[in-house]
C-alpha cells in the first residue's frame, strides 16, 4: 500500500469559509487538482452556488472559489490507501494537516464545512480540540459528499443541500 500526500490549501485573506475533504482520490492526485474525478460533483455544485461553468479550466475554478471567499483543503496531509475510497485508508497511517498554523495564517475563517462524513470524523477526532476561539462548534457543518461513491443523491439534490447548509441564496441552475 502506497503512502499518498494531499495538496497545499487553496486560501487567501478573503476566505471566510473552509471546505475540507478527507484525502484526494487517485484521479485528483494524478491531475494535481482538487476534485479531478469527472464524476465528482464538487465543481458542478460549486458552479451552481457561486456562478461559474464547472468545465472551465482549473485555475479559473480556483479563482472563482477564492473570489467567493471559499478556501479548500483536506484534513489529512498523508496516509496509506489503496484506491480512492475513504474506507480504504489505513487508520494507523494518518498524518493530519497542520490546522494550528493554517488558522493562525487565516484568522478570518469563521466556518468549516466538511465534504462528507469521513472528513468530519477525521477533523473532529484529530483537530477540533485545538480550534481557534472564532470557530465555535456551531460553525462546523457536514455537507453531503460530492464523491461519485455517494450516488444516492442527484446532483440537483446535492447542490440544494449544500445551498441550504451553507446559507447561499439564489436559485439552483443545475439538472440531474
Amino acid at each position: 500500500m502506497a503512502r499518498i500526500s494531499s495538496f497545499p490549501p487553496i486560501a487567501d485573506a478573503g476566505c471566510r469559509l473552509l471546505i475540507l475533504g478527507s484525502m484526494p482520490g487517485e484521479a485528483s492526485l494524478a491531475a494535481g487538482q482538487y476534485y479531478a474525478h469527472p464524476r465528482n460533483a464538487f465543481w458542478p455544485v460549486m458552479g451552481q452556488l457561486i456562478g461559474f461553468q464547472p468545465g472551465v479550466e482549473y485555475p479559473w475554478r480556483v479563482e472563482a472559489l477564492l473570489g467567493a471567499g471559499i478556501a479548500l483543503w483536506d484534513v489529512l496531509k498523508s496516509c496509506e490507501r489503496s484506491g480512492s475510497l475513504d474506507s480504504a485508508i489505513l487508520r494507523g497511517s494518518l498524518q493530519v494537516n497542520d490546522f494550528s498554523a493554517f488558522f493562525e495564517r487565516h484568522p478570518q475563517i469563521t466556518r468549516v464545512a466538511f465534504n462528507g462524513a469521513m472528513a468530519e470524523q477525521l477533523f473532529r477526532r484529530h483537530v477540533s480540540h485545538g480550534l481557534p476561539a472564532g470557530l465555535a462548534p456551531q460553525s462546523l457543518v457536514r455537507l453531503p459528499s460530492t464523491s461519485p461513491a455517494h450516488a444516492s443523491l442527484s446532483l440537483v439534490e446535492k447542490a440544494r443541500q449544500w445551498r441550504v447548509l451553507l446559507g447561499f441564496s439564489g436559485p439552483s441552475v443545475g439538472t440531474d
